[in-house]
Formats: C-alpha cells, sequence, structure tokens
C-alpha cells in the first residue's frame, strides 16, 4: 500500500513512518511548510511550537529521518490557506471576545484536507494518509460509519482536536500511534535508530506574543467585577483567556480569574475562583462524527479542554443547530469558542463551538 505520512520532524510522525516501511509499505513523507516569512515577530519564540520561524529545522530533521529511511520526501507550501482558514479565524475570534482553538480548526482543513489535496495536486499518489496522532478510528460495521476512538495512552490522547473531521476524511487516514503509550513509542524510535527518540514533545500552537498575530493596537479598558466595580485597567480584551488567573496586574485578598468579556464596553470581568463554576453551556457550529442520528436528550461524556478527562453530561438539542450541555459537577472556565467534545465509551459522538456558559 502506498501510505503518505505527514512528518512533523518529531519522533511520533517519524515512528509511524519507520513502523510502516517495516511492514511493508511503500511509505512517502511529506512535511506542510505554514510559516508565512512574511509574518512580524517579537521576542523569543521556541522551535517546538507548531507555528514557528524556526519550522526549517524541523523540516530539516524530517528530511533527514527520511533520507534514513530510504523513503521519498516533499515540502509543500500551505501557508496561504492556512493564514485564511487559521490565523484569519483566530483573528476574528479574538477580537470577538472569544478563545478560538487553531489546532482543531488546522486539523479539520488543514493537516487532513490542504495537505493531502495539495499532494494529490502534485502528482503524489497514495492510498492511505497517516499521521503520528495518539488516537484510533474505528468503524461500525452496523452503522456503516468511521468514529475516533481515544487513544489508549489517555495522557497522550488527542481525539479532542479530532472531533470535526469529515466520514471522507476518516475513511481515508491510519493513526497507528492510537494502541501504543507515549514510552512505547519513544522506545521504538530508539530500537529503529531514530535521530528524534529524545526529542521534545511539541508545545503550543505558537509560544510567542499572540499579538504578532493579531496585530491589534492596545485598547484600553477596564477590569470590572461582576456587579461592575473598576479594579484596573487593560490593554485589550484579546489579552486574556476565561480562567486565566496571572497576568492581570490587580491587587486583591485572594487571586482573581477571567470570568467573561463585556466586548461592547471592553470590559474584562473578573472574580474570584468560586465565581468561575458553570452548571452548562450552549454550543453551536455543531459537527456528529460517530452517529448519524440521536436521541433527545441523551447522557454521554465531554470535554470542554483537551487535557481534561471526559465527565458526566445531559446532552439536549435545541433549535437553530444549537445543543445545551448540562454538567452534573460544575465546571470552571468555560471558554467560548473552544470546543465540546461529546463521548461515549471512549468514542467521539461529535461536538461544538460553544457559544456561551450558563
Amino acid at each position: 500500500m502506498k501510505i503518505l505520512v505527514g512528518m512533523s520532524g518529531g519522533v511520533d510522525s517519524s515512528v509511524v513512518a519507520a513502523m510502516l516501511k517495516r511492514q511493508g509499505h511503500n511509505v512517502i513523507g511529506v512535511t506542510m511548510s505554514i510559516w508565512n516569512k512574511d509574518t512580524k515577530f517579537s521576542g523569543n519564540i521556541h522551535a517546538d511550537s507548531c507555528f514557528s520561524p524556526h519550522e526549517e529545522q524541523d523540516i530539516d530533521t524530517a528530511k533527514q529521518i527520511c533520507k534514513s529511511l530510504d523513503i521519498p520526501y516533499y515540502v509543500l507550501d500551505c501557508s496561504k490557506r492556512y493564514q485564511q482558514m487559521v490565523l484569519d479565524n483566530f483573528k476574528s475570534e479574538y477580537k470577538a471576545g472569544r478563545t478560538p482553538n487553531p489546532c482543531v480548526i488546522c486539523n479539520s482543513y488543514i493537516k487532513f484536507n490542504a495537505l493531502p489535496d495539495e499532494a494529490i495536486s502534485q502528482g503524489i499518489e497514495f492510498d492511505k494518509f497517516a499521521t503520528g496522532h495518539y488516537s484510533q478510528i474505528i468503524y461500525n460495521e452496523q452503522t456503516k460509519r468511521y468514529a475516533i476512538k481515544r487513544g489508549i495512552d489517555h495522557t497522550k490522547d488527542q481525539s479532542y482536536f479530532l472531533y470535526r473531521l469529515t466520514q471522507d476524511q476518516l475513511s481515508k487516514v491510519m493513526m497507528p500511534l492510537g494502541e501504543l503509550t507515549k514510552k512505547q513509542v519513544r522506545k521504538m524510535a530508539t530500537e529503529y535508530g531514530l535521530a528524534v527518540s529524545d526529542k521534545p514533545d511539541s508545545q503550543d500552537f505558537y509560544s510567542g506574543d499572540i499579538n504578532d498575530i493579531l496585530q491589534n493596537e492596545p485598547q484600553i479598558g477596564n477590569f470590572v467585577t461582576q456587579d461592575g466595580r473598576v479594579l484596573g485597567q487593560h490593554q485589550g480584551i484579546w489579552n486574556y483567556t476565561v480562567g486565566q488567573r496571572r497576568g492581570m496586574g490587580i491587587a486583591a485578598e485572594r487571586p482573581l480569574y477571567v470570568l467573561g468579556f463585556n466586548k461592547n464596553k471592553n470590559e474584562v470581568i473578573v472574580g474570584f475562583e468560586e465565581e468561575c463554576e458553570r452548571s452548562g453551556l450552549i454550543a453551536d457550529n455543531l459537527c456528529w462524527s460517530g452517529v448519524e442520528n440521536i436521541d433527545n436528550p441523551f447522557e454521554c461524556e465531554a470535554k470542554i479542554r483537551s487535557s481534561q478527562q471526559p465527565v458526566a453530561v445531559k446532552v439536549t438539542l435545541l433549535e437553530n443547530s444549537q445543543i445545551q450541555v448540562d454538567f452534573y459537577a460544575k465546571q470552571k472556565a468555560i471558554a467560548p469558542g473552544q470546543s465540546v467534545v461529546l463521548y461515549k465509551n471512549d468514542i467521539i459522538l461529535g461536538g461544538g463551538i460553544i457559544k456561551n456558559s450558563i
């Protein structure tokens, strides 16, 4: 089988390429270039972030890995699509007082869409597209649907970021690491003689100042309590996210947290930890994956951030293609713009973008 492997220059994708080559497949390595060289940035940006001016280092590493495995390697320019689909969305969401998740958008529109499409347009032939994600893809013979299942290594599971993948995308994808732990993968990298066996894991989408991307001029506004008391001033609501505790510079008897925003008044609403708790949320921009039809209401588990363990919820379908998610135990820092992902027995049912907490 001809398998195109998305190579990041890290240990996970390198092991996938080596593993598939040893299994006798015809493996082709490919890396997407997403950094626009005209991007203005300041300060120190780590080379191990996804969007980075140091991507040439990762490209060089991936090239050397492919050379050692004796497989062809290509670099495909996806920077324009990345700008349009990921960065423009990132800017507009922050300016609207929401907290976007660029990794969710990138996976849906770039890694599993623009990248393989660009490979096809360049005449690269392949049967499957493989990545180093710690998630599993399963197929239900009864429903005739593909679904994403959490990786067995729950500390590395990346299913949360993949919930928006379509049935067509899932039918063409392989994720060989879903049944392995990170420890096993690093051991395999050593056994394969890969130079990246001890390379640190990649970090956030961007490790620099987000104003490098937003390009916003300071817009002075107030920090206020829920009852309207002014506690200080900020330089722009886009510098803060719901649940944030540090970086506000406000003196108080206890630590203050960002509770939300009043965009019309350019206010950042703050309060104490117990004020962060919410019993539910409303989500729209829904995407159903593991199921085609669902009961109303229904019970399952949900995650409102990637690092969270799924928690019990009741989901109710609303009008205008929205859902209400009620938590049996109150949750902190429910951030509009982030995703809520619904699970049943570790399998993703679907998810959506958080509109507001309730």
